[in-house]
């Protein structure tokens, strides 16, 4: 897992952006993602960052049904520069 603490427009505060969660395949289904999210959650509470939040692909369907009871989907689409 890897994350980290950046300014943002909107707050005072910064925001945590969890940029990668991986779990091997040999431990999903067992709460592994959980755990590492709520970790994430609690280095963001005492660093003093309320905000977290992540990106993943719509096609991703297990880990969105993971995502889906730890987070809340927000309607942002995401837009990069072509190469």
């Amino acid at each position: 897992m890897h994350y980290l603490y950046h300014r943002h427009c909107w707050r005072e505060e910064n925001v945590c952006y969890l940029q990668d969660l991986f779990a091997d395949p040999s431990v999903r289904g067992r709460g592994v993602g959980r755990k590492l999210i709520e970790a994430v959650y609690g280095a963001a509470d005492e660093a003093g960052c309320p905000s977290v939040y992540w990106m993943t692909q719509e096609f991703n369907y297990a880990g969105r049904m993971l995502y889906d009871r730890v987070g809340v989907k927000t309607p942002f689409i995401k837009y990069q520069r072509p190469v």
